[in-house]
């Protein structure tokens, strides 16, 4: 009889016995508060005040605006196109606020997870079509609106989790 697996068995039953799943309360107030952080970078980025969340500007339509309901699914298909965009972006101020975005979605994979959903996976950013043209004609108009919207779409992520969202 080989006992070598048994024994691996029972040590790794052992651990996993003392291993603590992560509180689903937890990644929800570390997700909210990493939300707070994202909007209070885009505060300090002091020319995001000057245009609405809710205004249409021609030739930015790629950059998503507000959505009443949404799943943790569309949360990260929107935070993906987010990321693209600020990482497309040649502003430093940008910056952070992606890689925040790349934690945020992390947290709401985990959030997914708990309730035994599947985000889809998203492979390697890849910029929207259309924005290198509209970043050499209007650079700056595109981080404003994308800012804008992201900061609007973040208040909507903040209501929705007080809501517990679907999949």
């Amino acid at each position: 009889m080989c006992w070598r697996p048994l024994c691996w068995f029972l040590w790794l039953w052992s651990y996993l016995s003392y291993v603590q799943a992560l509180p689903v309360q937890k990644v929800q107030d570390d997700t909210k508060t990493l939300i707070k952080t994202i909007a209070t970078r885009i505060n300090d980025i002091s020319h995001t005040q000057s245009v609405s969340a809710k205004q249409r500007v021609t030739g930015l339509d790629f950059i998503p605006g507000l959505h009443p309901i949404l799943s943790l699914s569309k949360m990260d298909q929107t935070l993906v196109v987010y990321q693209q965009i600020l990482t497309s972006l040649p502003s430093g101020n940008v910056l952070q606020i992606a890689n925040d975005l790349e934690n945020l979605r992390d947290l709401l994979r985990l959030l997914a997870f708990s309730k035994s959903c599947s985000l889809p996976q998203t492979s390697g950013l890849q910029k929207p079509e259309s924005l290198d043209g509209v970043l050499e004609a209007s650079l700056y108009s595109t981080e404003v609106v994308a800012l804008s919207r992201l900061q609007g779409f973040l208040q909507d992520i903040l209501q929705q989790l007080d809501l517990t969202p679907e999949c």
